[in-house]
């Protein structure tokens, strides 16, 4: 059985760790990768003989050994790769054992492809780098959801491509996510399909909010279905029409839009601008302010930097986040896990975020 402890593991996750998960602008990504750090790493990768070979970071990341580990609740966590619209997306589950299909790998393993389980999914994208992919924060199964999270197929690990808020290969990138949860996902695991939120950190609630769900809520979000969306230190206005039957999802749709006092600069405009953008899809499908105010919350308290919703750090801030997410989005108290901090304020009247500095 493979390990996440193993050396070749370590190794690896020490050049991808140079890699910042805020939103970025493509630069010179073959060397030294510029910029702040926050794992403290270099971007270079040293083949032999001391000289230094220009990798990108989606061919470190394929140096990380794929298979079987264990979650830290006890459930078997598959990382694996499958190839949609000819797209390489390497990503990992979490779940009991027995809820994996028999031709998965996972021993112990007893669904049929295409059974039908209990478990809905969580489906996390990562920020721009890749960090929370190799964390996988949402690998507990809580509020009845088993954990996925999806590595973007781009060789920066950028969900959508581009740069910055230009995700040039959102469009490709939300149809993939979608296929996958569609097509893959029940020759590996039996899950109610009715029942798949989403997670987004940084770059990767850009794609989910930017592309995803305007263009894809329906497959999720229909009459008999729930989805919820925490869209984590990240947002966009669509950048795709959203038709009516996505419209109509959209109205059904729990979000919740979560940043802090000192979010990165290039994001401060663009998260309320979402905020906004998805009120009004809620209100043209004629709910009023109080069911949306229940439906999408907002908030921005944490005095932290870029996804430092513990005031801390980023790893351990998008962990609480993950810890969080039942009682956010799941009828929960609100408060982030192990604390008194509410976040839970309707988007009515809180659009226009204050932010008290940058990071």
């Amino acid at each position: 059985m493979l390990t996440v402890r193993s050396l070749s593991l370590l190794v690896v996750l020490g050049a991808l760790s140079a890699v910042e998960a805020a939103p970025q602008n493509r630069g010179n990504r073959g060397g030294n990768r510029g910029g702040r750090n926050r794992n403290g790493g270099q971007g270079n990768n040293r083949q032999g003989g001391g000289q230094q070979q220009a990798t990108t970071a989606f061919q470190q990341a394929q140096q990380i050994p794929q298979g079987v580990s264990t979650a830290t609740d006890g459930s078997t966590i598959l990382d694996t790769t499958a190839t949609v619209n000819g797209l390489p997306l390497r990503f990992k589950v979490s779940a009991p054992a027995d809820q994996f299909t028999a031709d998965s790998g996972v021993d112990g393993a007893t669904q049929d492809a295409g059974a039908a389980g209990d478990l809905g999914l969580n489906v996390l994208l990562h920020g721009d780098g890749g960090q929370s992919f190799f964390d996988f924060p949402n690998q507990a199964v809580q509020g009845g959801l088993a954990g996925v999270a999806v590595l973007a197929p781009d060789p920066n690990l950028f969900w959508g491509g581009g740069q910055g808020l230009d995700r040039t290969d959102g469009v490709a990138h939300a149809q993939a996510v979608a296929d996958l949860v569609a097509d893959v996902m029940p020759q590996v695991l039996a899950f109610n399909s009715s029942r798949v939120s989403f997670t987004g950190v940084s770059g990767g609630s850009l794609l989910l909010s930017g592309f995803l769900m305007p263009a894809h809520m329906a497959q999720f979000a229909s009459a008999g279905q729930e989805s919820q969306v925490l869209l984590n230190c990240g947002g966009l206005e669509p950048q795709v029409q959203v038709s009516a039957d996505n419209a109509a999802a959209l109205a059904a749709t729990r979000v919740h839009f979560q940043s802090t006092q000192q979010e990165l600069s290039l994001l401060q405009p663009a998260i309320p601008a979402a905020v906004a953008a998805y009120e009004q899809i809620a209100a043209d499908q004629g709910l009023d302010a109080a069911a949306i105010g229940a439906l999408q919350t907002v908030d921005n308290s944490p005095d932290g930097g870029h996804c430092e919703f513990d005031e801390a750090d980023f790893v351990s801030g998008v962990q609480l986040m993950a810890d969080s997410f039942s009682a956010i989005l799941q009828g929960g108290d609100g408060n982030l896990a192990g604390t008194n901090v509410n976040v839970l304020n309707p988007v009515v009247g809180n659009e226009d975020l204050s932010f008290s500095g940058a990071s």
